[in-house]
């Protein structure tokens, strides 16, 4: 199959890239280098440089093309609001300008790199009340170290779940807003042309070629960088964040999996993360550990736009597409260590 992989430069994009070919795919990469994503940007064998933004370098791209790899975007929570039209112009634009070529030109699938920031805070519990949806952060519980979201009903302590991909969303940051967006273009496609579209929802992804020093690199990347310098992990809040720390590794097989789906649903969104719930805690220990460097640092502070817990049921992925994840946490910060 001849794949063009958007965003194939960049950390996601490069493992994708090796697992296509190895899957014996034609791979073609865009990707537009900026110096916000990319640390050195990489030499790949007929890379076509250019924006997604770009309808001209876009559609030069799709030519002879059976599938598209959607990855290009402007990533991470932000820095601040100032990043706002960024964001909206990098991703929902940009992916509503690939989806116009890949209608104009007859592309039928399309697997679209989404994330599970979408859901915003996750599943929760009250014991008296059921599931509920709790209310955004305060500023004020914040401060004062009150970090569990409370039941919107009674104020009394929720317990944290799996989200199903049947969830509500309820994007709570610009990146989240503009990777459902994009979900909603890449449904609103597949309507209109009969074409397929399958979106991935990433959840927290660590493993070699992690951008080390950017504004918008990972939580991993930022710890890693802290003990190479000798320093502590500096942890916020108080560490005990949920999340689902998955090896970029398989998030590739991920991709695979669905560019190799033999017969898609017209849209279908799948949750692809490890399977294990751990802390940010948890991570930033196992790093420590691995790097023996000085234990982690439980700062207190915090970021507004952040969710509290959120880990996802990735069932769907692994029934449909026969899917697995093949690392933990502990093996695959080996591999970090490693590899690089």
């Amino acid at each position: 199959m001849k794949i063009l992989l958007t965003g194939g430069a960049g950390f996601i994009g490069r493992h994708v890239h090796a697992q296509l070919l190895a899957d014996g795919h034609s791979v073609r990469v865009l990707d537009s280098l900026r110096p916000d994503v990319h640390d050195v940007p990489p030499v790949i064998d007929g890379l076509i440089v250019g924006d997604i933004r770009d309808a001209s370098v876009v559609s030069e791209a799709l030519q002879g093309v059976d599938s598209v790899v959607h990855l290009a975007a402007k990533v991470g929570l932000g820095v601040d609001l100032d990043d706002m039209d960024d964001y909206v112009s990098t991703n929902s634009l940009g992916t509503a300008v690939l989806l116009r070529a890949l209608g104009r030109q007859g592309v039928q699938r399309l697997v679209y790199a989404s994330s599970m920031v979408v859901y915003g805070e996750g599943h929760y519990e009250c014991d008296r009340h059921g599931p509920v949806a709790p209310g955004p952060r305060r500023v004020e519980d914040l401060d004062s170290g009150r970090f569990e979201p409370p039941c919107p009903v009674c104020s009394e302590p929720l317990r944290p779940g799996l989200v199903s991909e049947d969830a509500p969303t309820d994007p709570r940051n610009t990146y989240a807003a503009t990777k459902l967006h994009g979900e909603h273009l890449a449904a609103t496609w597949s309507r209109e042309t009969g074409a397929h579209a399958t979106a991935l929802r990433f959840h927290n992804v660590y493993g070699p070629g992690m951008p080390r020093n950017t504004p918008y690199a990972g939580v991993a990347a930022i710890f890693r960088s802290m003990l190479e310098r000798g320093e502590a992990p500096k942890v916020y809040e108080d560490g005990g964040q949920r999340r689902d720390f998955i090896h970029v590794a398989d998030i590739a097989s991920a991709v695979v999996a669905a560019v190799n789906a033999p017969t898609p649903p017209p849209f279908v969104a799948y949750n692809v993360g490890s399977g294990t719930v751990r802390t940010i805690g948890d991570l930033a220990s196992e790093l420590a550990r691995a790097y023996d460097g000085p234990a982690p640092v439980i700062t207190g502070a915090y970021r507004l736009g952040d969710v509290r817990h959120i880990t996802a049921s990735s069932d769907r992925l692994r029934e449909h597409l026969q899917w697995k994840s093949d690392y933990d946490l502990r093996t695959g910060i080996a591999d970090l260590i490693h590899n690089g």
